[in-house]
C-alpha cells in the first residue's frame, strides 16, 4: 500500500511540474529580437530561398564533374541461326551461334569551345546570386516582422486608450444619471452620455479585434500555429530618436553597398555575360577522347569461355573532332539572345538601384517628418489631457454640458492616437534607415 501511495505521489508531482512548464512556455513574452531570430529560421519564404542556394551548389558540382571522363560497362548475350557473321571472329558461318560480349567504355571532352569552363564559372556566380537572394529574403522577413510587431504594439496601446475612455464615459453616465434624477440636466444630456459610453464600448471591441488581427499576421510571419499563444514585449520610448541627426548621402552610400539585391543584380549581369561566352563556344570545334576495353565468347570456337575472353581481349583508343559548319543558325541565335539578356540585366540593375533609392528616400522623409510630428503630437496630447481634466471638473460642478465634455474627450482621444501613431512611425522609419545601412534592429 505504501508503494502505491509513493508511486501516485511521484506521478502527481511529475504531472504538476509538467503543467507548470507548459504554462511557462505558453506565457512566454516575445521580444522583437526573438521574433526576428525565429522567423529567419522558420519562415517558408526564407527556407525556399535557402533551398535554391543548395540547388545551385549541386548544379555547380555537376558542371565541374562534366570535365571528368565517364565510364560505362556493357554486357550482351546473343543467339543467331542461319548464315550470319560471327560477332567475335567476323567469319561467315551457317550454324547456330551463342555469343557473349563484355566491355568497358569511356569518353572525355578535351575541348568544347571553353563551354565547360564557362559553365563552371557561371554556376559559381549562380551560387553567389542565390546566396544574395536568400539574404534579401531574410531582410524582407526582418522588415515585415518589424512592421507587424510595431503595428501590433500600436493596436495594443489603442486598446488601453479605448478602455480608459470607456471607464471615464461609464463614470460620466453615472454622474449624468444622478444629475438627471436631481433635475439639474435635461434627458438629452443623459442620453448623450449613454451614447458616448456605447460608442466607447464599440471602440474597445474594435481595438481588441484589430489587435487580434495583427497577432494573426505576426503568427503567419513566424509560421506559428493559430492555437499557440503569442504575447509580445512592449518597447521603451527612445528620446534619442527625436533629435537624431540623419545624413542622407551617407545613408544612400551605405544602403547601395549593403543591400544584397543591388549586388545580386550586378551578379546577374556577370551570369548573362558568361552565358554569352558559352553561346560563342558553339562556333568552335569539339575534341573528345574515347577508349574501350572488351572481349567476347562464341560457341563456334572450341576454346573454353575463359580462354576466349583472354584471347579476344581488345583495347581501343581514339580522338573525335566535330567541327560545326552549319547548325541552322542555332549558335547565332543563342549569341543574340545572350547579348539581349545582358542588356536586360543592366536595365534590371538600374531598376533595383532606383527602388533602393526610393525606399531609402521614403524612409528618410518619413523619419524626418515623424520626428517633428512626435514632438507636436506630444505637446497636443499634453494640452488635450489638461483640457479634458478641466472639462471633467467643470462637468462635475455642473458648469459644462455633456456635449462639451464629449467633445473634450474625443479631442483627447484623437491626440492620444496621434501620439502613439507618431511614436511607432518614428521608431519604424529610424530602424529601417539603420537596417538599410547594415545595422541590427534593436528596440
Amino acid at each position: 500500500m505504501k508503494q502505491i501511495i509513493i508511486i501516485a505521489g511521484i506521478l502527481f508531482a511529475h504531472f504538476g511540474f509538467s503543467q507548470e512548464v507548459e504554462t511557462q512556455a505558453e506565457s512566454k513574452i516575445w521580444s522583437l529580437e526573438d521574433c526576428i531570430s525565429y522567423a529567419i529560421e522558420n519562415n517558408i519564404t526564407v527556407k525556399d530561398a535557402e533551398i535554391n542556394t543548395s540547388i545551385s551548389e549541386v548544379d555547380y558540382k555537376t558542371a565541374k564533374s562534366a570535365k571528368l571522363p565517364n565510364l560505362f560497362g556493357s554486357a550482351s548475350q546473343n543467339f543467331s541461326s542461319g548464315t550470319t557473321i560471327d560477332p567475335i571472329t567476323s567469319d561467315y558461318v551457317s550454324d547456330q551461334i551463342h555469343s557473349t560480349n563484355l566491355g568497358i567504355n569511356s569518353s572525355m571532352t578535351l575541348f568544347q569551345g571553353n563551354q565547360l569552363s564557362n559553365q563552371v564559372k557561371q554556376n559559381k556566380l549562380l551560387i553567389e546570386q542565390n546566396s544574395l537572394l536568400a539574404q534579401e529574403a531574410k531582410n524582407n522577413i526582418v522588415i515585415s516582422i518589424l512592421e507587424s510587431y510595431l503595428q501590433t504594439l500600436y493596436s495594443k496601446e489603442g486598446i488601453t486608450i479605448a478602455e480608459n475612455n470607456l471607464n471615464a464615459s461609464e463614470k460620466e453616465v453615472l454622474r449624468a444619471k444622478s444629475r438627471l434624477d436631481a433635475g439639474t440636466i435635461a434627458l438629452s444630456d443623459y442620453t448623450e452620455a449613454q451614447s458616448q459610453a456605447a460608442t466607447n464600448k464599440y471602440n474597445v471591441i474594435a481595438a481588441k479585434n484589430d489587435y487580434e488581427l495583427n497577432i494573426i499576421d505576426l503568427k503567419q510571419l513566424l509560421e506559428l500555429s493559430p492555437l499557440e499563444d503569442l504575447q509580445i514585449e512592449s518597447v521603451d520610448e527612445n528620446e534619442d530618436l527625436i533629435n537624431l541627426e540623419l545624413n542622407k548621402e551617407i545613408i544612400y552610400t551605405n544602403a547601395l553597398a549593403y543591400l544584397p539585391e543591388v549586388e545580386a543584380s550586378q551578379t546577374n549581369i556577370l551570369i548573362n555575360e558568361k552565358e554569352l561566352d558559352i553561346a560563342k563556344g558553339g562556333y568552335l570545334p569539339t575534341l573528345s577522347l574515347t577508349g574501350s576495353l572488351g572481349s567476347g565468347y562464341t560457341s563456334i570456337s572450341d576454346n573454353t569461355f575463359y580462354d576466349q575472353l583472354d584471347v579476344n581481349f581488345n583495347q581501343r583508343l581514339g580522338l573525335s573532332l566535330n567541327i560545326p559548319i552549319f547548325n541552322r543558325n542555332k549558335t547565332k541565335s543563342a549569341v543574340q539572345i545572350a547579348t539581349f539578356n545582358i542588356e536586360k540585366a543592366a536595365l534590371q540593375k538600374q531598376t533595383v538601384e532606383k527602388e533602393v533609392i526610393k525606399k531609402v528616400e521614403t524612409a528618410y522623409q518619413y523619419a524626418l517628418s515623424s520626428q517633428e510630428q512626435l514632438v507636436a503630437a506630444e505637446t497636443s496630447q499634453s494640452a488635450a489631457e489638461q483640457s479634458y481634466d478641466l472639462a471633467q471638473k467643470r462637468y462635475e460642478l455642473g458648469d459644462l454640458s455633456t456635449t462639451d465634455l464629449v467633445v473634450s474627450q474625443n479631442t483627447f482621444t484623437n491626440a492620444q492616437q496621434n501620439y502613439i501613431q507618431s511614436k511607432y512611425l518614428n521608431i519604424l522609419y529610424h530602424q529601417l534607415l539603420q537596417f538599410y545601412q547594415g545595422n541590427d534592429i534593436k528596440l
